[in-house]
């Protein structure tokens, strides 16, 4: 086990030194860079655009120096903990983040949480009630959260939190509490905000997770060894989560890859729609605006979140599944 950690440990370096290579030349592949955009954006306003003032700007943002320079500038910066500096916000992308950044893992982590406390009860129930009515009704349940889009839901709920419960959904605190910091007052208001792209964002993620948890578990339940363990005797629920449910969750652990980075981006479209002070938005606005800085800070922190994401999921489906090993090669 020690040996196959470090391992994978020493291969993440160069997975990342190469991801962050193809970050650099996707977000450098449109023309121009972000001066150029701005240069468009006043001009479109009909306002003068001073050469002088742009040249010292490109000096001082470092973009008149070669890609290849700009690339190990970014690189060894990251590696000091130094994600740059974001054009369009005039600040550094560590102070442009902020509080940004704590409340995605809110946003995030609450999603995860509901997700797993409404999927795992239902997905249970409807595999060991298989065709009965709950199971039905939870499967229609299950197939409108697929087919309901995530900002129509979203929508419909800024409607009735507003009328039903008298909150004003269009953030994730009071206006007063913007900028202010952090205190109980403020963290109550974004409780009471958050419930709202909590079931937004979750009830696709629940929605699905029900139907392949059921699917995966009806799947075990089939098995020889369920049959074997029931023929002797075992009790119910003993049986049920020594062996089919441990079974039926390693696609679950396996997906932590994907979940990790969720956490950060999150989503992107329902947070524009309840105007979310979340990092989704920042960053499909700063690949627009080629703020190339704070957009490959952003996707850098996400494939490294990835990237440890499916090292822990590697190591917890070991744990889980004794069928898992982690060496290669056939057993005798």
């Amino acid at each position: 086990m020690f040996a196959y950690t470090a391992r994978r440990i020493l291969i993440m370096v160069p997975t990342l030194l190469a991801i962050s290579l193809i970050i650099f030349v996707i977000i450098q592949m449109p023309p121009g860079d972000y001066l150029e955009t701005y240069i468009t954006e006043l001009q479109s306003q009909g306002e003068a655009v001073d050469p002088e003032k742009i040249e010292a700007l490109r000096r001082q943002y470092g973009l008149d120096r070669p890609l290849y320079e700009q690339y190990f500038v970014w690189v060894l910066g990251l590696l000091q903990g130094d994600m740059g500096y974001s054009f369009e916000h005039q600040l550094p992308v560590n102070e442009v983040v902020g509080d940004r950044l704590w409340l995605s893992f809110l946003v995030a982590f609450s999603t995860i949480l509901f997700t797993y406390a409404v999927s795992f009860p239902i997905g249970i129930y409807s595999a060991i009630r298989q065709y009965s009515f709950g199971d039905y009704a939870f499967s229609l349940l299950g197939f409108l959260g697929l087919a309901t889009p995530n900002f129509l839901l979203a929508l419909v709920l800024l409607y009735l939190a507003n009328v039903y419960f008298g909150t004003s959904i269009g953030g994730l605190m009071d206006e007063a509490f913007i900028d202010q910091p952090w205190s109980w007052a403020k963290l109550l208001s974004v409780l009471e905000h958050l419930w709202v792209p909590v079931v937004v964002i979750g009830t696709s993620g629940t929605a699905g997770m029900i139907r392949r948890l059921r699917a995966n578990l009806l799947d075990e339940l089939q098995r020889q060894y369920v049959m074997t363990g029931r023929a002797k005797g075992l009790p119910p629920g003993r049986l049920l989560f020594k062996y089919p449910l441990r079974m039926a969750l390693n696609p679950f652990i396996a997906d932590i890859g994907s979940l990790l980075p969720q956490v950060v981006s999150g989503a992107a479209i329902v947070s524009i729609v309840l105007n979310l002070p979340t990092t989704g938005p920042m960053l499909i606005e700063a690949l627009r605006s080629q703020d190339m800085y704070l957009a490959g800070s952003f996707l850098m922190f996400l494939a490294l979140l990835t990237v440890v994401g499916v090292f822990l999921s590697d190591l917890l489906l070991a744990v889980l599944d004794p069928r898992i090993r982690l060496e290669g090669g056939a057993t005798k």
